[in-house]
């Protein structure tokens, strides 16, 4: 099986910072980390080849009974899944999942925080 593109490191990274205030960083074990007003939103576990993502707690419910879908890993409390390559999931799918990871977070970002980082337009 082949991955989508968006589970490569180029296209992963491209598509997060077409999202407003995302940032890029490589750390842990040179993963890709999406952040947003300094906070994860997803990642791309380079090894076993993942995304991992903050879901919304029903979502999360239900995803982690697909094929290729768990917990994430030391996220799973914070309502956060690890999609591999052998779920069912289409690269349209896994951007719209990652929008929205980086729409939960940033509502969470402080009301300052969120203007400064131009996420409050009117």
């Amino acid at each position: 099986m082949t991955y989508p593109p968006i589970m490569h490191r180029p296209a992963f990274e491209a598509f997060v910072r077409t999202l407003p205030a995302a940032t890029i960083v490589h750390q842990w074990r040179d993963d890709s980390v999406a952040k947003v007003g300094g906070k994860i939103f997803c990642l791309l576990d380079r090894d076993p080849g993942e995304i991992w993502l903050k879901v919304p707690d029903m979502s999360f419910d239900l995803m982690i009974e697909m094929d290729g879908i768990r917990p994430a890993p030391y996220f799973a409390r914070a309502g956060w899944v690890a999609i591999s390559h052998e779920s069912a999931l289409g690269e349209d799918d896994l951007r719209a999942y990652i929008t929205e990871a980086h729409r939960l977070v940033a509502s969470k970002l402080s009301r300052r925080l969120r203007s400064e980082l131009g996420l409050d337009a009117p």
